[in-house]
């Protein structure tokens, strides 16, 4: 992709994206964290707003993200993304929670640095608008984390990215684009790259009412 392609839209995903977000995920994530498509149709099927894609001008699948809604009073901070996805399948979506749980985001990596990836947050926070919910929160990898890990704790490499002494690859994205960390979580997901590590984070709508 060259840096001038145009992203066309971010859209609800439909089930003929399914083998092509399944493909993209092969070709980002180590293989452990890619979704099946069986994964993929069930997200579909339970909250089928909550997941999007964008495609770029040829209509390729370059970049996609899965969300469902939770009563976050029914976790702790340190819960496991498992816990909090029902090991993946969605089961824990509650639609009278006010909370949208980002699970997942995925970009291709030629797409990245040109708009891909907040092209999906700017759609999650819309969701959130949308349906007059709360919160926006997510956990999220540190994979640069794997490089010092044996130097420091990633509490202070999360402190650090945050204060701009150093760059992480997903930190530093999902501060730009508006969210803040509550805290790190260890034994998040199985990421040899983070430690196991994550990182709590939050967007808070402005328009919410309680």
């Amino acid at each position: 992709m060259s840096p001038e392609t145009p992203f066309v839209s971010v859209r609800q995903m439909s089930l003929d994206d399914v083998p092509a977000v399944v493909a993209l995920q092969r070709r980002v994530y180590p293989e452990e964290l890619a979704w099946t498509p069986e994964e993929l149709t069930q997200h579909l099927a339970v909250f089928p707003e909550g997941q999007l894609v964008v495609v770029d001008q040829a209509g390729q699948v370059v970049g996609s993200a899965s969300s469902l809604i939770i009563d976050w009073d029914d976790y702790g901070e340190e819960a496991k993304w498992s816990t909090i996805t029902g090991r993946g399948t969605f089961e824990t979506h509650n639609p009278l929670g006010t909370t949208l749980y980002g699970a997942d985001m995925c970009v291709e990596e030629s797409a990245r640095r040109h708009g891909a990836g907040s092209l999906l947050y700017q759609a999650r926070k819309e969701v959130v608008r949308a349906r007059g919910l709360k919160r926006l929160l997510t956990g999220g990898r540190i994979p640069g984390y794997a490089q010092v890990s044996s130097k420091i704790t990633p509490q202070e490499y999360v402190a650090e990215v945050v204060r701009g002494k150093r760059k992480d690859p997903t930190l530093s994205f999902q501060l730009a684009n508006g969210l803040v960390v509550l805290d790190v979580v260890p034994e998040y997901l199985e990421d040899p790259e983070s430690r196991g590590f994550a990182t709590l984070l939050e967007w808070l709508n402005p328009e919410y009412v309680t």
